[in-house]
């Protein structure tokens, strides 16, 4: 089965609160039957986004200390701890109504990780999962975060692929709650990052097989 949707690429830096109202309209036009599904790829202004889990045990530093560093603290509405998103980091958001594909949000989390961990081959890494816990992982060390809202089964929020981020950001949190797991980078693991267009056009490339031709495995309940 073929599913349309349509990617919208966002030049420059975004702020997250632009992110956000960018996903929040379209997926009420996608709710709406106004608008079909689309992926924004884009990379954001540095921000600490604190989830609905947030502990703030796990914000090392001031707010104050942040706002001078240029760094923008924001509580979103999304599972988790509290996360970074800055430049060198490829942002994407789907919005998907999820009712054209599968209604689980284990299947949406676990395919966002499988598209990544295609994407990754690509470049030679070997990446896979850590058990009970979400994002992307190569050899311990977490490469991309993932963190999804669902509202009547249209999804916004989603991944963040460290291409070459400013490190030092990521000291100022425990990222994700988990302070025993090193952040990783494409940078650090490839030795030079590829550029920030290539990941887009992989990354989009990759997300397009796995969802525009997405065909599913398990065989229908028979009636009755």
């Amino acid at each position: 089965m073929h599913h349309e949707i349509q990617t919208l690429r966002l030049d420059g830096l975004i702020s997250y609160a632009h992110g956000l109202d960018l996903q929040k309209a379209r997926s009420k036009a996608v709710e709406a039957g106004e608008a079909g599904n689309a992926l924004f790829l884009l990379e954001h202004e540095p921000v600490l986004t604190m989830g609905r889990n947030f502990q703030s045990g796990n914000l090392l530093v001031s707010p104050e200390a942040l706002a001078a560093r240029g760094i923008a603290l924001e509580k979103v509405d999304r599972g988790g701890d509290v996360t970074y998103h800055g430049p060198g980091q490829l942002v994407a958001y789907p919005v998907l109504d999820l009712k054209q594909w599968k209604l689980s949000i284990r299947w949406y989390l676990r395919s966002l990780e499988q598209v990544l961990i295609n994407q990754l081959a690509g470049y030679g890494l070997h990446a896979g999962r850590e058990e009970g816990r979400t994002g992307v992982w190569v050899g311990g060390a977490k490469v991309a975060a993932i963190g999804v809202g669902i509202h009547n089964w249209v999804t916004y929020h989603g991944i963040a692929l460290n291409v070459d981020p400013i490190m030092e950001h990521f000291g100022f949190i425990v990222p994700c709650g988990i302070g025993d797991k090193p952040v990783t980078t494409l940078r650090q693991l490839l030795g030079a990052a590829p550029p920030m267009q290539q990941v887009m056009d992989d990354f989009e490339a990759a997300f397009r097989e796995y969802f525009v031709d997405w065909q599913d495995e398990t065989p229908p309940i028979p009636a009755g």
